[in-house]
């Protein structure tokens, strides 16, 4: 799926180094993302996927090298403002219990960015609405279903207006009739510009929504090419062996 690519550089991450203790996670990774660019990263599990995401987010520290967003370079800015421009969406929702699903979108608005209420409530209710979930905002996360918490917490990052999108895994603890409709969303957004980068074990739809694979492997990023290429003509062995376990 070929989107209205840029030329501009979202971000630019550059010999990105991080070890847990002793271990190395990752290995010296460089990555440019383009201005509406949906980048799917796929890997076995272990390989340094999620933890990649987590630094560009500020949630992990970094031992070496340097994220860049629109040129500035983000490791030396406070995280609490990258992360009104870098939204991210885990795989347990993390949602606050004790707000409903209206207050658990409007928070970090109100608190974070000191929006005008009624401004950040009609954008929600928008958002809400787009996502089928308007009817459900009284409702308490516990009420929920996998899929509809999931779209709350998507609309939830949404609302901070970001410029990028991370993407952990969002469908892994979902009911397989509920992975269609999160990915669904995610299609909508993709289709409308929206930078993203997607960690994500749904080969079909890494497939049919990104403009390019990045393979890990090991903390290093082992291959990257456009999906028909991927998918079809890999060039290393270590992606055919990947490729080999699901049906194409």
């Amino acid at each position: 799926m070929a989107h209205h690519l840029s030329n501009e550089v979202l971000l630019n991450i550059e010999n990105l180094t991080k070890k847990f203790g002793e271990t190395l996670i990752l290995d010296n990774i460089s990555l440019e993302i383009k201005k509406g660019e949906v980048c799917a990263i796929l890997g076995p599990s272990g390989c340094g996927k999620s933890t990649f995401l987590r630094c560009i987010n500020g949630l992990e520290n970094i031992n070496g090298g340097k994220i860049y967003f629109k040129g500035e370079d983000i490791t030396l800015v406070e995280w609490r403002k990258i992360r009104e421009k870098i939204g991210m969406v885990f795989q347990n929702y993390e949602l606050f219990p004790h707000l409903n699903v209206l207050e658990n979108v409007i928070l970090a608005p109100l608190k974070v960015q000191k929006r005008r209420k009624e401004t950040v409530v009609s954008e929600a209710l928008k958002l809400l609405k787009r996502v089928g979930l308007e009817q459900k905002r009284d409702f308490y996360p516990r009420t929920l279903s996998g899929g509809q918490k999931q779209r709350v917490a998507i609309v939830r990052s949404l609302c901070m207006n970001p410029e990028i999108m991370l993407f952990d895994e969002v469908t892994a603890s979902l009911d397989p009739e509920m992975v269609k409709e999160v990915l669904e969303v995610i299609r909508e957004l993709a289709k409308e510009g929206m930078t993203m980068i997607l960690v994500t074990h749904e080969m079909k739809f890494a497939q049919n929504v990104a403009d390019r694979i990045v393979f890990f492997d090991k903390g290093k990023i082992e291959e990257i090419a456009s999906p028909k290429e991927f998918f079809t003509n890999p060039k290393s062995e270590r992606v055919k062996r990947f490729l080999n376990i699901f049906e194409f």
